[in-house]
């Protein structure tokens, strides 16, 4: 099992914030377009509990790849919980939580994740996998942080 954290401060209300980061087709803002995400069908103005969420997403050494996720839990203006269904990883559980902190809002993104194919998906992840996921919450952080930027 792996982990990785980001912690971002925004300098707007947790409500504004929220209003984004529960749209899924924002999503679209802030992935990097080498991964050319896309959506398939129609998806709701903002996630709820239970909301199944279908994409294409490009991903190195893969090509173009297939990702079904649920949408666990929403706690409205506090934080959401997507766990892949159909996808790259074995496991992938994505909490995404605000949190209003002097001067805006803290977002934590943390995601819990295993690899499949046991000794080949270890060297994987060593070798491009970790790398890659901290490249894509890098290019997220400055994409909100141009999309939300300091007055």
């Amino acid at each position: 099992m792996h982990t990785l954290r980001q912690v971002q401060i925004l300098p707007v209300s947790r409500q504004v914030l929220w209003d984004f980061v529960s749209v899924p087709q924002n999503l679209n803002q802030i992935t990097p377009p080498k991964m050319a995400f896309k959506i398939v069908g129609e998806s709701p103005e903002a996630a709820y509990a239970g909301l199944l969420l279908e994409y294409k997403v490009r991903i190195p050494v893969l090509g173009w790849t297939s990702w079904l996720t649920e949408i666990k839990y929403v706690t409205e203006g506090y934080s959401f919980m997507d766990e892949q269904r159909v996808g790259p990883y074995k496991l992938w559980l994505h909490t995404h939580t605000l949190e209003e902190v002097d001067g805006g809002t803290k977002m934590t993104d943390e995601i819990r994740y295993a690899m499949p194919f046991g000794p080949i998906g270890a060297l994987a992840h060593l070798l491009f996998v970790k790398g890659t996921l901290r490249q894509i919450f890098e290019y997220r952080r400055e994409k909100l942080d141009e999309i939300f930027p300091a007055k």
